[in-house]
């Protein structure tokens, strides 16, 4: 009864209910369209020699299937985490860390190995 709409029809309360939350979801599709629009998807970086050499070293050890690129800088925080670059070439060893955190991948970054965000790497 303390509520503003406490003393409104129950129809009437429900109708505005209905109304807000029809709203509410016109401006999450609106918000939504913007931000794909915005925020353009990770494109696929070119590779230098070295990194080039590195990704065939990768393929033949682990398979093509199991390459990603880093699509954002990534800097290490604990131990056994990797600082990698944009553009790097990964090959996935495990899609979960020892803990079973599925947000936190094992990769082989071409000579040291350890764990990084899963959300920050794209099939190459």
């Amino acid at each position: 009864s303390q509520m503003p709409h406490g003393r409104m029809p129950l129809p009437s309360f429900w109708k505005m209910v209905e109304d807000t939350l029809q709203q509410s979801g016109a401006q999450l599709r609106a918000f939504c369209q913007t931000f794909e629009t915005v925020t353009p998807s990770p494109v696929t970086q070119p590779l230098n020699p070295a990194e080039e050499r590195k990704v065939l070293s990768l393929v033949s050890k682990h398979g093509p299937d199991k390459l990603y690129q880093v699509t954002s800088n990534i800097s290490g925080s604990k131990d056994l985490d990797l600082t990698l670059q944009r553009g790097q070439i990964v090959a996935l060893l495990q899609s979960v860390d020892t803990k079973g955190n599925m947000n936190r991948w094992l990769v082989d970054a071409g000579g040291p190995r350890g764990f990084v965000p899963a959300g920050k790497l794209q099939p190459y």
